[in-house]
């Protein structure tokens, strides 16, 4: 859990904290706002911070020691996640997990907005209606396409971008919106 995860959960303000847990408001605002690093600061701030925010310290520094893996073991993760609990408990789950809005805040922007598609596909799949939790993030795009692996693969060997050109005409609309360029999303083993 995330400070902001927690102040939200809490509804309260990066002033509130910095108050309830007597850390310096500029050192709870640096934190919150990304400037310091938590997992930096000294063991009584975290503790200040945990105890105020009604969370364990573990729980605080968690976030803070996640690696990330590459896009293509998240992509397969993820449909692998698909396949293993179905549609409706995936989608269930990825809107309950806030993972999506969890990765955008990290930064982790292919993350989030694969794991976006991923929710709109399988909604429109289901017929079901989207959430509009995330109508902002739908408006975001990353700067250059993201192919998988295999294709630019195909590509760098054949030396030319044919395999890039129709993997772009026919990918998922949902993935592609995000300058994702998704074709198989079902056929894992």
């Amino acid at each position: 859990m995330t400070i902001q995860d927690a102040l939200k959960q809490k509804n309260m303000s990066i002033y509130r904290l910095a108050k309830t847990s007597e850390v310096p408001y500029a050192t709870v605002n640096d934190i919150c706002n990304g400037k310091a690093q938590l997992e930096k600061c000294s063991a009584e701030t975290i503790y200040r911070i945990a105890h105020a925010l009604d969370v364990s310290m573990e729980e605080l520094l968690a976030p803070c020691f996640l690696k990330r893996s590459s896009f293509e073991n998240f992509k397969s993760t993820v449909c692998h996640r698909v396949k293993e609990l179905g549609d409706i408990n995936f989608i269930i789950d990825t809107l309950e997990s806030r993972e999506i809005r969890t990765y955008y805040d990290r930064k982790w922007y292919p993350e989030s907005l694969y794991l976006l598609a991923m929710l709109d596909y399988i909604s429109r799949e289901n017929d079901i209606p989207l959430c509009d939790e995330y109508d902002d993030l739908r408006r975001c795009r990353l700067k250059k396409p993201v192919y998988p692996a295999g294709i630019r693969a195909v590509s760098a060997a054949s030396k030319n971008d044919a395999a890039m050109k129709h993997a772009a005409m026919t990918a998922i609309p949902e993935f592609k919106r995000f300058n994702i360029i998704e074709n198989e999303v079902r056929n894992v083993i």
